[in-house]
């Protein structure tokens, strides 16, 4: 069967131009070794071309890549394996001493727990709760008629953003300030009164938006009355 014709020895390569071939193409693996294969591959770019090619940064990922994982084998061939404890068959005289004391009562059981659970804390007692509402500058004021001397136990806490405060008494031609803050969401404490006559609380709402105040009450004290 024909195919095609043979050449003769004069279309054949000498052999001089075969070894610049094999030259040219050793040149040409070369640079793409060294401006292609080494940046991509191994972040290795002593020509500079990779970087400007994008290659480098192509080949530090790949060998952060490639050291974490062979971190994470490292890892998990030092983690301890769990010991799996071999099973046990009890003696049948120990099989039957556990059925017999598993089978006795344990009424001591619960008394024992009840004993040792400690007392539930009793809430503590208010003698009087107010809540109330304060639109954005809006203020109000809640009193005390107290004794001198006379300790009231007090608690109040802001809900909607926190409120600006003056603790003071008056009486009698008296008047004290005790205590002012501004921006404060709650307090609490013992509210004693240097002399006779009305001592509490004045709240001011400086928020843009409502705000709910709950004033919680005990101790020594009368009457507790809104002034404002």
């Amino acid at each position: 069967m024909y195919n095609t014709d043979m050449p003769n020895r004069a279309e054949l390569p000498s052999t001089g131009k075969l070894i610049r071939s094999t030259l040219l193409a050793a040149v040409a693996a070369t640079v793409l070794l060294v401006t292609v294969v080494l940046p991509a591959e191994y972040a290795i770019d002593p020509t500079g071309a990779g970087r400007l090619l994008g290659l480098t940064d192509m080949g530090e990922i790949k060998q952060q890549l490639a050291e974490e994982a062979e971190l994470d084998r490292a890892n998990a061939a030092a983690a301890p394996q769990p010991e799996v404890p071999a099973a046990t068959t009890p003696e049948p005289e120990a099989q039957e001493i556990v059925a017999e004391t598993s089978a006795e009562p344990t009424d001591t059981a619960p008394a024992a727990a009840e004993a040792e659970a400690p007392a539930p804390e009793p809430a503590p007692r208010w003698r009087d709760e107010v809540s109330f509402t304060l639109t954005p500058g809006e203020g109000t004021e809640y009193k005390l008629t107290m004794e001198e001397g006379a300790v009231a136990r007090f608690a109040w806490e802001s809900e909607g953003g926190p409120v600006n405060f003056d603790t003071h008494g008056d009486g009698n031609g008296n008047s004290i300030s005790y205590e002012q803050g501004r921006g404060v969401p709650q307090d609490e404490g013992d509210l004693e009164a240097a002399f006779t006559g009305n001592h509490g609380w004045f709240f001011r709402n400086r928020n843009d938006n409502d705000v709910t105040v709950v004033l919680r009450l005990d101790g020594d004290y009368g009457e507790l009355k809104r002034m404002l």
